[in-house]
Parts: structure tokens; sequence; C-alpha cells
């Protein structure tokens, strides 16, 4: 049986750039996935759902949903504040 999502990154090395796959059923567990991917500047070549290729549309809003966790967790960490004061302050996701 095939994960529901798959994501296909890369490492950024300069001469060959080999994929690597990361599967999940959880879509949550995707996004925080592409935190990681985002917070350490891997390349992220594809994103799928059910062996398909996501919509641009689609996989731009898991890219941002992560990016938006991402400077969440900056500012917590930055401004030593908690998730519920930087969600009324910033309005990023928690």
């Amino acid at each position: 049986m095939l994960a529901k999502y798959n994501i296909e990154y890369a490492m950024p090395f300069r001469r060959q750039v080999p994929a690597y796959h990361y599967y999940s059923d959880d879509p949550v567990a995707c996004e925080e996935f592409l935190l990681e991917l985002l917070e350490r500047g891997f390349k992220i070549q594809a994103i799928r759902h059910d062996g398909a290729e996501m919509t641009k549309a689609d996989s731009d809003k898991m890219i941002k949903k992560a990016a938006g966790m991402l400077a969440s967790k900056a500012l917590c960490h930055a401004l030593g504040i908690s998730a519920d004061e930087e969600h009324y302050r910033f309005g990023f996701t928690a």
C-alpha cells in the first residue's frame, strides 16, 4: 500500500543532487517535515498525494503553512514569548 503523501527533497550539494523521499499518511506530519526542510535549507523537488503530483496551489498551501510554523517558532524563540502571544501579536500559525 502506498503512503498518501510523498515528499521528494534533495540536500544542497554543488554537484550531483540525489533525491530522497519522505512518506507519510498524516498531512500534519508532512507539514512538520516541510518545516524541517525549510529550516535546514533543503531543496523541495515535489510533493505528491496518492501517487500524483499535487497542484501548485495545493503544494504551495502546505509549504506556506510550514513557513508560517517556522516563522512562529523563530519569533517565540527570539522574543521569549509563548505561541499564544505570538499568534495574538503577529498572527502566524501556532
